[in-house]
């Protein structure tokens, strides 16, 4: 592998600036024998114009063509070399198997992104003929379908260098939409970076992709150069709150405002019924512990607050989990600044008045400590910001309520979040009932009896909620309803079919499933 640490700009690579940024090993903080280019002013701007550049030739192209493009991305990632996985594990600190297991994740979203363009329902073809005779006025002929929005920045995730990053679920969502991407590498990993990056463009290149489809630039101060320019269309983040929010509200000032699609925090509540304590409250705990600690807590859907009712059951399960958390040895966090956060987060815990600690050790060293600790129901109720807000990494908080009725008016109190789990049985599932629609208020993904880390990539999936968990409640991440962020309607009316989509004439010659006159039909017209 030949790191050249170049911006990617139109096809070609480009190192305009003077400042040179650097990658690390996350285990040993030893600085890698790569150095990037800090992108300048001038090459943001000429990133977003070669993906505007690209946007109308490759939006123009048939499906059926951009699919064998994803598909070929995804060639490519699963061709690399063992030397590929070792330099990620090294940017990272995440195990081999974890990478690799990454990668097929990373590839299959693509593939199944390429699916979803040959089934073509992400058109949403919709078709109202014309009713010349109609009474008192006649009906125009309408057609409508969903096109891509235009170029779309991406911004890398820190703590999944592949699934969500380079080549992860906001590029491929974008580009089989039709849009092509500027991404924006994460500091964290960007030798890693680049190679994906040059898998993408050996694939572009092998299918005669448009120049400027899919550019990536380095840098910590690319943001808002990226959010504002004018060719940018919306844009895909995965990150802080602080960091989503900032970019959301730069969207906003915009002369003409574009979207965000932001992940930002959420602390996945898990509540605990009655019953569910009573049978199983052992494995519930040494479950929830795993799912806690499973990658060092860096999953943005790691359990991070758990409710019960008071009772001796739950005395005994909290007593468990304790023990348990405090078995855990530690582990290396993802970068220094990544640890960092985590050790600033534990120790406002341990400051704030109402919360105890209850079990890890002191947080010390180069690695994350998992820990556990009790708050006060009322801090809940009180709207208390501290415990609304995600420790990233194995940190959880109990809270016991007194019963029914405060654990409603606990999970009421909730922001938003990614999941909201219950742990129940069916006699909790009666008498609890009434949980189910407020959860359905705060959440993107309820589960019942599981745990939120590990996220299917399937159609059905929901990788998203309501504010803070992300910016617009409306889509997801993960899944292939995440092409829709990335897709806008558009309607022809009185168009001849020579000018309209193919998805939008009569002869139909995909065999799109469309909706003519209000039914479903997939043949010709």
């Amino acid at each position: 592998m030949q790191i050249t640490g170049k911006n990617y700009i139109g096809g070609e690579r480009s190192g305009e600036g003077d400042e040179r940024i650097h990658s690390y090993d996350a285990t040993s903080a030893e600085r890698l024998p790569y150095e990037f280019c800090q992108a300048t002013p001038a090459e943001i701007d000429a990133a977003a114009r070669a993906a505007a550049s690209a946007y109308p030739a490759y939006r123009r192209l048939p499906a059926t063509q951009r699919a064998e493009f994803l598909d070929a991305i995804a060639d490519e990632l699963d061709a690399l070399d063992d030397g590929f996985i070792s330099l990620v594990t090294r940017e990272t600190a995440l195990p081999a198997a974890r990478i690799q297991g990454e990668r097929a994740r990373t590839s299959g979203q693509l593939r199944s992104f390429a699916q979803v363009l040959r089934r073509g329902d992400f058109h949403g073809a919709r078709i109202d003929r014309a009713m010349p005779a109609r009474k008192p006025t006649p009906r125009v002929d309408l057609r409508q379908c969903r096109l891509g929005i235009g170029p779309v920045a991406v911004f890398g995730a820190s703590n999944f260098p592949l699934a969500f990053s380079t080549a992860g679920g906001d590029t491929a969502a974008a580009l089989a939409a039709g849009c092509p991407v500027v991404f924006k590498a994460h500091s964290g990993h960007m030798a890693t970076a680049e190679c994906v990056a040059d898998a993408i463009l050996r694939a572009a290149h092998r299918h005669a992709m448009p120049q400027g489809v899919f550019n990536m630039i380095y840098g910590d101060r690319v943001g808002e150069g990226l959010v504002k320019h004018p060719a940018i269309q919306a844009v895909g983040f995965t990150g802080s709150l602080k960091g989503g929010r900032a970019l959301c509200d730069m969207a906003a000032m915009r002369p003409q405002p574009i979207p965000v699609f932001a992940e930002m925090s959420s602390i996945n509540p898990v509540l605990l019924l009655p019953q569910a304590l009573r049978l199983r409250r052992a494995d519930v705990a040494h479950e929830l512990a795993a799912s806690m600690v499973l990658g060092c807590g860096q999953f943005c859907t790691n359990p991070g607050l758990v409710i019960g009712i008071r009772s001796a059951e739950f005395d005994e399960f909290s007593t468990l989990l304790a023990e348990v958390i405090a078995e855990e040895r530690p582990q290396t966090m993802l970068n220094a600044n990544t640890l960092k956060s985590y050790e600033r987060g534990v120790a406002a815990l341990h400051a704030h008045q109402g919360i105890e600690h209850l079990a890890g050790q002191r947080q010390q060293g180069s690695q994350a400590w998992p820990q556990l600790f009790q708050a006060d129901v009322g801090l809940l109720l009180q709207g208390d910001e501290l415990l609304q807000q995600e420790v990233f990494g194995p940190t959880s908080v109990v809270v016991e309520v007194a019963d029914k009725t405060q654990l409603v008016q606990a999970a009421q109190s909730l922001h938003g979040q990614l999941t909201a789990t219950l742990i129940a049985e069916h006699a909790d599932l009666a008498e609890f009932a009434e949980l189910v629609p407020v959860l359905e208020q705060k959440a993107g993904r309820l589960l019942l009896n599981g745990y939120p880390t590990g996220v299917e990539v399937s159609d059905a999936m929901v990788h998203g909620g309501p504010y803070p968990a992300t910016s617009d409640a409306r889509g997801t991440s993960v899944g292939s309803l995440a092409i829709e962020r990335f897709l806008r309607p558009v309607c022809y009316q009185d168009y001849p079919d020579a000018l309209l989509p193919d998805a939008l004439k009569d002869a139909n010659p995909l065999g799109i499933q469309r909706l003519v006159d209000g039914k479903p039909s997939s043949v010709a017209i």
